[in-house]
């Protein structure tokens, strides 16, 4: 199984989802259209209904041929209210405990009495959904399961869907707090708000959220919708569209759309002064959640133009926040009005210092925009990695190269050979006359190095042998013998 195929159990309270769907919408529950959309999460793997079977009538044919479980409604002897409740919450547990492989439950059903089974079901890392009308079902129930899922919209049909298809266009504005909410959230986190990734976390905001609400017959014709009137705007191909929140879209008014001839980040960008003097950008009548954005902006400007190495272009949002940090390590983006440090990193593009783009992952990463191309270091390229070097000590153990080819350390000057020969002259000097003898000795070698003439001795050999000179043992009689023969030639 996959990670993320869900196994589904579907748990119904019949008596319930009956009458709540007679009384409200005037309508006999629809058992299939419910059975159907929940088709389209993931695979039912068991189907229950719990309710009194002598008294339903054609619904009993109805479960049968939708293969569904019925389980008749225990009675007592006080009476039989919460017959169905008890068993239905018996054997989801039972389930939840002997099936691994189901990970997801859906409730039919609106009473609150559920609410209990919904936090242990959840408890045991498990999805659970409820099926219910709006008008009927309890509001901690719809706030607090993982999806609510509204009776109204899966029928499509009656005065409700022609009143919602009527009016949905309208109410997108009511929609947006939400949908601006999901955004700023999965921006934090730099994710790609993809249209799967961001209807699962419209669901993780408020479980209650649909759609459908909205006049949209999919989650992918919502998102154009509000494409369409300028709260967001959509990016990438169709197989993987994203969605991003349009600049200045406010709660109740839809953004007002860029020229393609001119688009935002093409504007010039106003001149930027050093940090000491920079000021905050004229606000007008703007109020003064625009006089907090402009200090914040004041001081995230000062902090990479005044930090003491260039910032290694691009960066990801939370490294240009660290920067910030480091010069301010209180600073908080919410104190000074931005939900988010993208969006403080988009009001510094406005101004000039950052420019904001993607990635082919669709991750948002920073840039130095014109403003501080025209502060940053000379010599340094704002687009390009800077490389901190340490700098190279000058004290008396270091000597310049003589040639750009050679490291310092393969190369000496002849003073500095002088010194180094003298040096081991002397030491060889107190330790006694047969060292002191060798000095020249070693003392040509080591000037000399490789490209010394042979002896005379090398010669004789090389003669003795044809011409070809064997390779002189290095033992310690031929030692003794270099020893006398060097303090006679001294005598």
């Amino acid at each position: 199984m996959k990670p993320d195929q869900l196994k589904i159990a579907v748990f119904i309270d019949f008596d319930n989802i009956e009458i709540g769907a007679k009384t409200t919408l005037g309508q006999h529950f629809d058992v299939g259209a419910v059975l159907e959309t929940l088709r389209e999460r993931g695979e039912i793997v068991s189907k229950s209904a719990y309710g009194d079977w002598t008294r339903a009538g054609d619904y009993g044919r109805t479960m049968s041929q939708h293969a569904i479980h019925m389980v008749q409604r225990s009675l007592t002897p006080g009476g039989d209210k919460n017959g169905a409740d008890i068993n239905l919450a018996l054997d989801a547990l039972e389930m939840a405990f002997t099936h691994n492989h189901i990970n997801a439950f859906v409730i039919v059903s609106g009473d609150s009495d559920f609410i209990s089974l919904v936090e242990k079901l959840k408890q045991y890392d498990r999805k659970v959904f409820v099926v219910g009308g709006r008008a009927f079902t309890s509001v901690v129930m719809q706030k607090n399961c993982t999806e609510f899922i509204a009776y109204e919209n899966l029928v499509g049909r009656g005065r409700t869907a022609d009143r919602s298809r009527a009016t949905g266009d309208t109410n997108l504005g009511q929609a947006m707090p939400l949908v601006r909410r999901a955004l700023k959230l999965l921006a934090d986190r730099e994710v790609v708000p993809q249209l799967g990734l961001l209807k699962s976390t419209l669901l993780q905001l408020d479980s209650a959220f649909s759609e459908r609400e909205y006049g949209a017959s999919s989650f992918r014709d919502f998102v154009q919708k509000l494409s369409k009137a300028g709260y967001v705007s959509l990016k990438g191909s169709d197989r993987s569209l994203h969605v991003e929140l349009s600049e200045g879209a406010g709660d109740g008014a839809p953004a007002q759309k860029p020229s393609k001839a001119e688009p935002a980040e093409a504007s010039p960008a106003p001149a930027v002064a050093t940090p000491a003097a920079a000021e905050p950008p004229d606000t007008g009548s703007s109020g003064e959640a625009s006089l907090l954005q402009a200090e914040g902006h004041r001081i995230i400007q000062q902090a990479f133009l005044g930090a003491a190495s260039p910032p290694r272009w691009p960066l990801y949002v939370r490294q240009a926040k660290q920067i910030v940090r480091a010069i301010d390590p209180a600073f908080d983006e919410r104190k000074y009005g931005f939900s988010g440090m993208v969006e403080a990193l988009r009001y510094g593009q406005r101004e000039g210092l950052f420019r904001l783009d993607r990635d082919r992952m669709g991750v948002v990463r920073v840039y130095a925009g014109p403003a501080y191309q025209r502060q940053a270091p000379q010599g340094v390229a704002p687009d390009e990695p800077v490389l901190s070097l340490e700098p190279v000590p000058q004290d008396a153990s270091y000597l310049p190269p003589t040639s750009g080819d050679q490291p310092p350390s393969s190369t000496m000057t002849t003073d500095a050979l002088s010194d180094v020969t003298g040096m081991e002259a002397a030491a060889r000097g107190a330790e006694g006359p047969e060292a002191a003898a060798a000095a020249p000795v070693a003392e040509g070698r080591t000037a000399r190095g490789r490209g010394r003439k042979p002896s005379a001795a090398a010669k004789e050999r090389k003669a003795k042998t044809g011409g070809s000179a064997a390779p002189r043992k290095r033992g310690s009689a031929a030692s003794a013998r270099t020893r006398k023969k060097t303090a006679a030639t001294a005598e």
